[in-house]
């Protein structure tokens, strides 16, 4: 079948993680309580940030930017699959598989540069603290976001366009359980070797290229701390970066897992297995690591909730006078 119009208004099968009856169930409870974390828990992040002007620095903007974009991450999948799940209904339109792959991409760059940005405001708040403020300015900041926008924006057009150029099946059975960009290719009747030159080159560049901008501004981070001469300066230094290398290690070894394995090495349920950890785990466990291991923000969410729930109470009473 051809990109044309019976391709456009053709519908796709979402086999999603296991085609077992009885563990459906079980898959819609364990992802809808993930999905549910992962916006409550980000949500909270974002609001704690905004409420305090205490966290209204550089660290915590590109911190709220990155919990919003990990709660669009994993909106673009998981409501999907749990909709399929609910209806017992595995279809996915053309269209709505071509929205699917652009919007994932989209946040998954974002995420991608957001993470890099983060380790170059570490690097420039340890090894040149004195010119923190004036280097890391609110300009700096928002055109740093809105140019890994721009860039994953365009990155993600890219794929999308790629994509609908091939032909693909009637009956397109996608062993995943959204539309992920390698499974599409493999998955294609056309000649897939220019789309598979673009996903290497452009993931090898775009998730490449950050990934050394991160070791490099962490060996000189590392630089800086050994060059300390108070063990308790290097150790404020390495809590600084602690979350942050925990969040980097996560989602950097479970995409190029992914997207830099070879195909006859990994079966495609393994493939799909490892996509949760980067589309679902990763986005839910971001709050938790940076909440649990960072003072600022436990004391900013103990103030916001303790806040909330004054007015709640305020607005309770006042519903209960006459």
């Amino acid at each position: 079948m051809g990109p044309g119009n019976d391709t456009g208004s053709s519908e796709f099968l979402l086999l999603g993680l296991s085609e077992e009856p009885a563990l459906q169930p079980l898959i819609f409870g364990l992802f809808l309580s993930m999905y549910l974390i992962t916006v409550l828990g980000n949500l909270l992040i974002i609001l704690a940030v905004s409420s305090d002007s205490h966290l209204h620095t550089p660290m915590y903007f590109f911190l709220s930017n990155l919990s919003l974009v990990d709660i669009c991450f994993t909106s673009t999948t998981v409501p999907k699959m749990l909709v399929n799940i609910q209806t017992q209904s595995k279809t996915i339109t053309y269209a709505g598989c071509i929205t699917q792959m652009y919007f994932l991409t989209l946040c998954g760059g974002w995420d991608n540069f957001l993470l890099t940005v983060m380790a170059y405001d570490r690097y420039v708040a340890i090894c040149h603290p004195l010119h923190y403020t004036v280097i890391m300015n609110p300009r700096l900041c928002g055109l740093l976001v809105l140019m890994s926008w721009i860039i994953s924006v365009l990155n993600s057009l890219l794929h999308s366009l790629m994509i609908s150029r091939l032909s693909f099946p009637e009956e397109l059975k996608i062993p995943h359980f959204f539309c992920e960009i390698k499974q599409m290719i493999k998955l294609a009747c056309s000649d897939t070797f220019l789309n598979d030159i673009v996903m290497y080159f452009t993931t090898g560049l775009l998730a490449g290229g950050p990934l050394a901008g991160i070791l490099y501004s962490y060996s000189k981070i590392v630089s800086c701390i050994c060059r300390m001469s108070s063990v308790q300066g290097k150790y404020k230094a390495f809590s600084t970066c602690a979350s942050h290398l925990s969040v980097v290690s996560l989602f950097y070894c479970t995409v190029l897992a992914v997207y830099l394995s070879s195909a006859p090495t990994r079966t495609s349920q393994s493939s799909a297995i490892t996509s949760v950890m980067y589309t679902v785990v990763t986005p839910m466990l971001n709050p938790f690591i940076y909440s649990l291991r960072n003072k600022d923000i436990k004391m900013a969410l103990n103030n916001f909730l303790r806040m909330a729930g004054r007015k709640g109470t305020i607005v309770l009473g006042l519903k209960k006078c006459p």
